[in-house]
């Protein structure tokens, strides 16, 4: 039996990826969950991802290589961290949205990815960018107004609702593909009336780390 580790900087995200592997409909795979919401705090109070703070988000992916197969950094802000890790780790280490990015721009066209957290647009940003070289495709980042505040309440249903307004904006103003940078925003794909629909990144990290292990 397959065993993915998720590290999580949100306790709500461990209920979020247990929704997508049920939608994957991948009864033989185990999810571990590991939650630092400290980890995310400290990017926040920083602005930025400081040595000490890669050195402990590091530390905890390798630590959770063990017993687990495969480990999966949920949290786009500290999603780098991932790259570094990878190539020490004693399993595959993956960044959750490195495949939403790379199926987002994957027809190329124009692409706006969609942020809660002002601490993920940078790092969100350069991902998108890198994958988009290799199609031609154009990215747009937004930021949604107000969408962390309603997080941060606890308020997931405006938390949502807010997404899917932005998305469905976004889809309505040219956009060939709207992307959901942040795992936690998995809930507002559903509610956006867009076509295609709106991209999240919990499956499509899920599936890329079967991929790897496949590999």
């Amino acid at each position: 039996m397959p065993r993915i580790a998720c590290l999580h900087t949100a306790e709500s995200n461990a209920a979020v990826f247990d929704a997508a592997l049920r939608e994957l409909d991948l009864p033989g795979v185990e999810l571990k969950h590991d939650v630092r919401p400290g980890l995310l705090a400290e990017a926040e109070r920083s602005g930025g991802l400081p040595p000490e703070l890669k050195a402990r988000t590091e530390e905890a992916l390798h630590a959770l290589c063990n017993g687990a197969d495969a480990v999966l950094l949920t949290c786009s802000t500290l999603g780098p961290v991932a790259e570094t890790a990878a190539r020490t780790g004693s399993c595959p280490i993956l960044r959750v949205d490195a495949a939403l990015a790379a199926e987002a721009v994957r027809d190329g066209g124009r692409v706006v990815v969609l942020c809660s957290a002002e601490t993920t647009i940078v790092p969100t940003r350069l991902l998108f960018e890198d994958a988009a070289q290799r199609t031609g495709a154009t990215i747009t980042m937004r930021l949604v107004p107000g969408a962390w505040d309603a997080f941060r309440a606890g308020e997931a249903k405006r938390y949502h609702s807010l997404i899917a307004q932005a998305a469905e904006a976004a889809s309505h103003g040219g956009a060939t593909r709207v992307a959901l940078a942040q795992a936690s925003m998995a809930g507002a794909a559903r509610l956006a009336a867009i076509e295609p629909p709106a991209l999240s990144s919990p499956e499509a990290g899920l599936r890329a780390a079967l991929e790897a292990l496949r590999g």
